[in-house]
């Protein structure tokens, strides 16, 4: 079964790019976040569902390879699926797409971890595991 794919769209703002004029890389990492919550938002279950739940996604690692720089006001697409589930981990993959041409400027994974308020590592919840289904109506 083909992964469920989200796409988010942004315009490249003025502070989020370098004296070149092309996207610091440390931005990147708030574009995946965009994508995650955009992710959590279309799939029915925003963030700030969860977190009222006690629970939280932990960012434990992440990866970017980056292959064409983006650059200020340039729309990009970042879209993002879920590639992995375990019981108490998971991870997000995501390619960053000119919106126009599609042409791929980075592509990237993070791995998250479910902990509880307290900091313990625990079992990601029936309702997040429901993301990666798709829904039985589409």
């Amino acid at each position: 079964m083909p992964p469920i794919v989200i796409s988010t769209t942004l315009i490249v703002r003025y502070a989020e790019t370098d004296p070149m004029g092309i996207v610091h890389h440390k931005n990147y990492i708030t574009y995946l976040e965009e994508g995650r919550s955009e992710y959590a938002r279309q799939r029915g279950f925003p963030y700030s569902q969860f977190e009222a739940t006690g629970y939280f996604l932990l960012v434990s690692e992440v990866h970017i390879r980056h292959i064409k720089p983006a650059r200020y006001e340039q729309s990009i697409t970042i879209n993002t699926w879920i590639s992995e589930m375990k019981s108490r981990g998971m991870s997000f993959e995501y390619t960053v797409t000119d919106t126009q041409s599609g042409e791929i400027l980075a592509t990237a994974q993070t791995k998250h971890i479910c902990i509880t308020k307290a900091g313990q590592i625990a079992k990601i919840p029936q309702v997040w595991r429901d993301w990666h289904t798709p829904d039985e109506d589409n």
